[in-house]
């Protein structure tokens, strides 16, 4: 009988060992972040800690997290794309790789805010600007650039820099912008010589010109306006931020939960998350334009209505035509 009860105590152990490992198991969230490397961990440690749940997560650049979502489409690896431009979820979405989510949230979001069947939203905004060196403007005499064309200044001979188009959803929101507001081929003739002129090099990630200009490494880098603040301006940097005349570009963050992914309702639960109040009251430590109008916007963020735009931006053709305007690119920079 002693026998009899110990193997069944032992039988129940073991079952209920496997049922906790299960729980546990359902109790992480598979994860691709393309924010800013060092925020990925400030947010999803908070959404760990308010919710219990456990986040595995890789930090790559927008275009990264695209190709990676593609290659994986028979057998998605993670639930949720958090962060990127819009326009580099609408050309997933457009590769049928998302699954429409429509967040449960208690304030209106506008139609620029979200895709019309939900396959992606985004949970905050930022604009284009230039970072430029303060020393490297005092000792040249120049004025820090407010057009496009400045950055073509001789001065400037292999002193500026910015992402590749295709790893960087910085960049491509750059180039976008400029296709639509010049046309493909001015606006390639542009780069062309901005790329044999100015760039001193190109980084993975939008993100990398920033400390380069800080640094006295370059003189001008193209990013956008919350890293420049975060990133640039708050740490002390000596540089100071403009932006382009002509009009420029910008972006809503975007957030979407992958086709197939393993946790689909963790995904969803992350995503509403991440448009409460308390997380998007965290998006000032970054000068991140929030989307909740309840959150507070950090001092010194740039919102949509303080620069010129280019106001006639079309986000679903440079999304859907993401492919063709990068090769085109491609073929005529050379890299």
């Amino acid at each position: 009988m002693k026998r009899l009860i110990l193997t069944m105590l032992l039988v129940m152990v073991i079952v209920g060992s496997v049922f906790i490992t299960g729980l546990a198991a359902d109790k992480v969230l598979h994860l691709y972040t393309s924010i800013t490397l060092g925020e990925d961990k400030y947010y999803i440690e908070a959404f760990e800690k308010e919710t219990g749940i456990d986040v595995e997560w890789v930090r790559m650049s927008a275009g990264e997290v695209l190709v990676r979502i593609e290659a994986e489409a028979s057998n998605p690896q993670a639930s949720v794309w958090h962060s990127a431009p819009h326009t580099t979820h609408i050309g997933a979405a457009n590769k049928g790789l998302l699954e429409p989510y429509k967040p449960n949230i208690d304030f209106e979001l506008p139609d620029l805010f979200h895709a019309e069947d939900w396959a992606w939203t985004a949970f905050y905004s930022g604009v284009i600007g230039f970072v430029t060196n303060t020393d490297f403007l005092e000792e040249n005499d120049m004025e820090a650039p407010t057009s496009w064309y400045d950055l073509l200044d001789p001065k400037l001979n292999k002193n500026v820099g910015i992402a590749y188009t295709y790893t960087s959803g910085t960049s491509y929101t750059t180039y976008a912008t400029l296709v639509q507001m010049w046309g493909l081929e001015k606006t390639l003739d542009w780069w062309e010589e901005l790329d044999k002129q100015s760039i001193f090099q190109y980084n993975k990630s939008g993100t990398g010109c920033i400390p380069m200009v800080g640094l006295g490494e370059i003189a001008v880098g193209i990013a956008f306006s919350h890293d420049i603040v975060s990133m640039g301006i708050n740490k002390g940097y000596p540089v100071v931020m403009s932006f382009p005349k002509e009009g420029t570009g910008f972006e809503v963050g975007g957030l979407s939960l992958i086709k197939g992914g393993p946790e689909p309702e963790l995904g969803k639960q992350f995503i509403d998350w991440c448009f409460t109040k308390q997380a998007q009251n965290l998006l000032q430590k970054y000068c991140r334009v929030p989307v909740n109008p309840e959150a507070t916007i950090a001092e010194g963020a740039v919102t949509l209505d303080q620069v010129k735009l280019f106001a006639d931006f079309d986000s679903i053709s440079a999304g859907e035509n993401k492919d063709a305007l990068v090769t085109a690119w491609r073929d005529r920079i050379g890299q």
